[in-house]
């Protein structure tokens, strides 16, 4: 499970990186508090004032779907995030975001499969993947990864 796992998160860290997020950290052993049960998790901070409301809501959108896109190119199969019961509370995510500019739910569910779609042609591509591929040796390896960690395999893979 552990490497599934770091797939899904370091496609979180991974996209939060390519939109202008700092990673605090992310892990495959997170702490098994009172919260629900997750077999990883990924802390991402947004810079204040540094684009539109719309502009960060759609970002987060974009990183909420990110760890199942990552799991289903890691897997070969074309899941649909909001159906698969793990990725539950990315797929929250993502839908809150989404209802700041798609009140209509049939068109926010559209988005969100746009954006899975767009994501999947994205992270695919050699350089996303071998990028995101770099995180996820670094995380099984490590099992945390602080924010500059992250940031520094990204920056080694792809130009800024």
């Amino acid at each position: 499970m552990s490497e599934i796992s770091a797939y899904h998160e370091a496609g979180h860290a991974f996209m939060a990186v390519q939109l202008g997020a700092r990673i605090r950290s992310i892990t495959i052993d997170p702490a098994w508090d009172d919260g629900p049960a997750r077999f990883g998790d990924a802390q991402i901070e947004w810079p204040a004032g540094a684009c539109s409301e719309r502009e960060l809501c759609e970002k987060m959108v974009m990183v909420a779907l990110a760890g199942a896109v990552a799991e289903m190119i890691y897997s070969g199969e074309p899941y649909h995030p909001g159906f698969v019961a793990e990725w539950a509370a990315d797929w929250s995510q993502a839908w809150q975001a989404a209802a700041a500019f798609y009140g209509d739910e049939v068109a926010r569910l559209k988005y969100l499969e746009k954006i899975t779609v767009q994501l999947h042609k994205t992270m695919g591509r050699d350089d996303q993947w071998a990028a995101l591929a770099a995180i996820v040796d670094h995380l099984l390896a490590h099992e945390t990864l602080e924010g500059e960690q992250v940031e520094d395999i990204v920056s080694a893979w792809l130009p800024q």
